[in-house]
């Protein structure tokens, strides 16, 4: 290994002036770490994607010296033509907070988190974790990771941790929001592979969208929505009357979760009328007639009763789908988090299937992803599948993976991790005894917050790495590790439609924070220091996000998700982003690299699908009712989603923008349907007090009729939601249903 100069470790802590930690000084040549190359930024402005959400918008950024001053939307990028939506134009400011970590925390014997130096923290970390592993043997330690760090970031803690420290078990927040969309498109399509193209929202002439507020949680999609030049048939389900739903030509105002029947009844009508493709059935697909079959016990009159939906409206939609010549479908987490969100999906897949609207342009069964980097944590992190959509427990794809990355196959799990809950589950059974937690929030996003915060408590140690030190996961945890933020470190997001865009460093990261990658490489030096490395050079020669990239190219060969063809990043400015898969010979054979992919492709444009026989299946599934019926003591069903286009997720970013805190309620708001309130006593902005079996909240209520009788809104934002919502799991896709529970609603004591 090469010594470790000081100007490198200078490089690596990204230190704005100053001598670094004596401590980390004292012996360099123990950690051999190089030095990163630095980005090559242009004098006045740079392109790079945003690190919000997965329309993946592209931001240009403007630079003084090099350092970010100031963003505006990139007009050339083919995601966002100029559009951004206000977290896109506040992603720099929010890194200016004064809750920032800037140097690693540890918990000291008063209870308190303390600065420590990372020579300190490192050796803290290493101590704990390998005693933990050494009395309850390697599967006792467990790490929950993020769909919201680079691609290289994430396939680099998937490789530590599943590789090198030995760990079983490890996923990633992209269980609460895409693992159902993920499930659904492997069993019927063969691989994990959303079709669409961004395009598509402006060429269909109808479009359908389920469970999913375009206009709050995908501003920009929107956009692209009303830019259809083709007068569209715009078709919402959904239980709320949405800001989505005010605009479209169709709201089916369904019964919470109702929508698998609905769906199931649309299939029959359309098959009783003779309105699909048939050439495209039989020659593109496999178990329709088990299908055809099954549909038939979906009467009309008992789809109306069930989903609330008037038997004339049902007719019109199924009318409205034969008629269209390109119709799209679209679904969010409306459909993902529920308890039957897998066959929902599938249900929506088939009627595209059925009617022939897949692989052509303005069409499809698309779900729209949550988080900037979902579908890199998807097909990278190491996590619920081996790197590159490689699985586990296929030999060949072990061997594959080992060769590639020149390690023993002995050191890849042959088994698949535990999902999300069940680390949790783990953890109340002591199995689990120390976890790390990187780049989210669980104390705040799990569902039933407050068994999850007792969870929590039950570890030995808990490591908690991010950009902020007042999340409420960070304020439960024993050692705290500063990252860098978006525009704080190198590397690549991959969005919805697929495409994947750069990520650079344009500004440092304050105080002593580091990039995650960074931190993944202390580790990496401090775990090993003593002993050789499980995997030889690998993590000496994935010195840059950049190295793993290549990496990540050579392991996605012959995959559905080839990615051989993208020669570097540059590459990846040049073409405005770069959609999977791209192979060495893509773009009709034209060389990658002497001619850049086209801007859009779509999947399955010959018919052929991922499975053995090329064929995509029909599957589905009786519906099952609601695990938490409304009752007496509970009347009303909770429904949670986005709030505002301002808000994100556990508001750890957004909250720290005074200009996005003026555009959505500081305070927590529910709401009711005027008639239910004034039979409860309660008036606008009166304080009530929302009861589930597992928690309560206090609440400022909206009066609205969009929401049905004994029915209630709150935004998933607030940190008190969670209280409520009840530890559901969709039996396949392991989501959280966070969606519908069981509630009460009553006057608070509370004064305002």
């Amino acid at each position: 290994m090469k010594d470790l100069s000081f100007s490198t470790l200078q490089e690596l802590l990204h230190a704005k002036s100053g001598p670094l930690t004596r401590e980390l000084l004292r012996t360099p040549s123990e950690f051999g770490l190089g030095q990163l190359p630095s980005s090559q930024l242009p004098d006045a402005t740079t392109n790079m994607v945003c690190g919000y959400c997965s329309t993946g918008c592209g931001l240009k950024i403007h630079l003084k010296d090099g350092d970010a001053i100031n963003l505006s939307p990139s007009g050339e990028y083919p995601v966002n033509r100029g559009m951004a939506c206000p977290k896109g134009w506040e992603a720099l400011t929010v890194l200016d907070a004064p809750d920032r970590a800037t140097t690693p925390l540890l918990r000291g014997s008063n209870g308190k988190l303390q600065p420590v130096d990372w020579h300190r923290a490192m050796e803290e970390f290493v101590t704990r974790m390998k005693s933990v592993q050494s009395q309850h043997g390697p599967e006792s330690a467990a790490f929950i990771s993020t769909g919201q760090m680079a691609t290289e970031e994430m396939a680099y803690l998937g490789a530590l941790t599943k590789f090198e420290m030995g760990m079983l078990h490890g996923d990633g927040n992209t269980r609460q929001c895409m693992a159902t969309a993920v499930v659904a498109y492997k069993q019927a399509f063969g691989f994990d592979a959303p079709p669409y193209t961004y395009a598509d929202f402006e060429e269909s002439d109808v479009l359908v969208f389920i469970g999913s507020n375009l206009c709050l949680a995908h501003p920009i999609l929107w956009e692209r929505v009303m830019r259809n030049p083709h007068d569209p048939e715009i078709i919402v389900i959904d239980p709320r009357q949405t800001e989505t739903a005010m605009n479209a030509t169709q709201h089916l105002q369904v019964a919470p979760k109702s929508d698998l029947s609905l769906l199931y009844g649309i299939a029959k009508i359309l098959i009783d009328n003779d309105w699909i493709d048939h050439e495209y059935i039989d020659e593109h697909t496999s178990d329709f007639e088990s299908f055809k079959d099954f549909v038939q016990q979906f009467e009309i009159d008992h789809v109306a009763a069930e989903t609330g939906i008037a038997v004339e409206q049902i007719h019109r939609f199924a009318k409205t789908i034969h008629s269209g010549k390109r119709v799209s479908f679209w679904w969010t987490m409306g459909v993902n988090q529920s308890h039957q969100g897998v066959r929902t999906a599938q249900a929506i897949i088939n009627l595209a299937l059925m009617t022939g609207n897949i692989g052509k342009p303005g069409t499809g069964a698309n779900s729209i992803t949550g988080q900037c980097n979902a579908m890199g944590s998807r097909l990278f992190s190491n996590t619920t599948g081996l790197l590159g959509g490689h699985d586990f427990t296929n030999p060949e794809d072990r061997t594959k993976v080992a060769d590639i990355l020149k390690i023993n196959e002995s050191n890849i799990p042959n088994e698949n991790s535990w999902a999300y809950h069940e680390i949790m589950e783990g953890i109340l059974k002591g199995k689990i005894k120390a976890l790390w937690i990187a780049c989210t929030n669980t104390a705040h996003s799990w569902i039933n917050q407050n068994q999850a915060r007792d969870i929590l408590s039950r570890l030995d140690f808990l490591v908690v790495q991010d950009i902020y030190h007042s999340t409420e996961t960070a304020q439960l945890a024993d050692l705290v590790l500063p990252a860098a933020g978006w525009a704080e470190k190198e590397g690549t997001f991959i969005n919805s439609e697929r495409r994947i865009g750069r990520v650079k460093k344009v500004r440092h990261a304050p105080g002593q924070a580091l990039s995650d990658f960074n931190i993944f490489r202390l580790i990496t030096k401090y775990w090993t220091k003593d002993k050789t490395s499980n995997c030889g050079d690998l993590f000496d020669r994935w010195a840059s996000p950049e190295e793993v990239f290549h990496s990540l190219k050579e392991i996605s060969r012959g995959t559905p998700c080839d990615i051989t063809g993208i020669d570097n990043y540059e590459m990846l400015d040049e073409a405005g982003g770069i959609q999977w898969p791209c192979s060495e010979q893509c773009d009709d054979d034209n060389t990658a690299g002497k001619q850049l992919p086209a801007t859009e492709r779509r999947l399955f444009t010959d018919g052929n699908y991922y499975h053995a026989d090329q064929r995509a299946k029909f599957i589905f599934e009786a519906p099952r009712p609601l695990s938490e019926p409304t009752s007496d003591s509970y009347p009303f069903t909770l429904l949670t989603g986005r709030g505002s286009a301002s808000q994100w997720h556990t508001q750890t970013r957004t909250s720290k923008s005074a200009v996005l805190r003026k555009l959505y309620p500081n305070d927590p708001f529910v709401e009711i349907s005027p008639t239910d309130a004034r039979r409860l006593g309660i008036q606008e902005n009166d304080l009530v007090e929302v009861v589930s079996q597992r928690g309560s909240m206090t609440a400022m209520a909206f009066l609205t009729h969009s929401v049905s009788l004994q029915q209630v809104f709150i935004p998933m934002h607030y940190e008190e939601t969670n209280k409520l919502t009840d530890s559901v799991f969709d039996p396949y896709s392991k989501q959280p249903a966070y969606k519908a529970c069981a509630v009460s609603v009553r006057p608070s004591q509370r004064t305002s």
